[in-house]
């Protein structure tokens, strides 16, 4: 049954030291709240899985929380280096980081197939491509029916997922819209899952292109207006670019870094999510 609690409670109930996780989110409804609760929480030895990982998993990484990145494309949007992630793989700073990487279909394909119990993904991909040659886990599979050679790799199955969402209803309900990508398959995929929203209603107002996750699908809802900051969440907030070119400086220092995350993350709360977003948000 889904629990309405505070971030900290659904984060300290849902996400263990040793977990494979996934704080998933395309460009859109980006969970940063729940991933900065989760570095002030101290959690470590983390496996993290995510579709195009950006600045809260290079924050993740440097703060020493990760042991592997499972992932397809890491990048700081529009800007350019995930520098803290690359510090890691270089230089094990500030611990050695493992890394498995795929394409954005394998991980879409992967977390589909985990959401459907199943224990691999199979589709045509990787044809041409070399990260067979450092992924042993893309392997090829000759089709029964019509003898195509595919690609197949493991399905993703996380302990925990963690989204942000624009509402929830009061029975637990959870509503999703804009680009969704893969927050339902990563829901449905996994053991455990979290939801932050931008707010509780009492009924949720949907039409036919929206997702509606049904509360048995979901562990814990936080409400934390502001969560997908510096993110965008349609009909609430835009996409905060300056934080994103800003973090391109910070991230690139170590000394900067651990500055900045000090300031901006582990002396403060939950609740700096919504009064970074006032200003967006009214512009909205």
């Amino acid at each position: 049954m889904t629990k309405f609690l505070s971030l900290h409670d659904a984060i300290a109930e849902n996400v263990r030291d040793g977990d494979v996780a996934a704080f998933e989110g395309f460009t859109h409804l980006i969970p940063h709240a729940a991933g900065h609760e989760a570095i002030r929480q101290g959690i470590k030895d983390l496996t993290l899985i995510r579709m195009t990982p950006d600045i809260i998993y290079d924050q993740m990484v440097g703060m020493g929380m990760v042991k592997k990145l499972i992932f397809s494309y890491a990048g700081n949007p529009g800007v350019g280096l995930l520098r803290r992630v690359r510090d890691a793989v270089e230089n094990a700073w500030p611990r050695p980081l493992e890394i498995e990487e795929h394409s954005h279909a394998a991980m879409a394909n992967a977390y589909e197939a985990g959401a459907a119990g199943l224990p691999c993904a199979v589709f045509r991909g990787y044809k041409g491509a070399d990260l067979a040659k450092v992924n042993p886990n893309i392997k090829s599979i000759t089709c029964p029916f019509t003898g195509e050679e595919l690609a197949a790799i493991p399905a993703v199955r996380p302990d925990v997922s963690v989204i942000h969402a624009q509402r929830a209803d009061k029975k637990g309900n959870v509503l999703v819209e804009g680009i969704i990508a893969v927050q339902k398959e990563a829901v449905l995929s996994a053991k455990r899952a979290v939801v932050t929203v931008e707010e509780v209603v009492d009924e949720l107002d949907v039409h036919p292109n929206m997702c509606v996750l049904p509360h048995w699908t979901i562990a814990a809802i936080a409400v934390v207006p502001g969560g997908a900051h510096p993110s965008y969440a349609q009909g609430y907030y835009a996409r905060d670019n300056a934080t994103y070119l800003e973090w391109a400086k910070v991230s690139n220092d170590r000394e900067a870094f651990q500055e900045w995350m000090k300031r901006n993350v582990l002396d403060v709360g939950p609740d700096i999510f919504a009064d970074r977003t006032a200003n967006l948000r009214s512009a909205a």
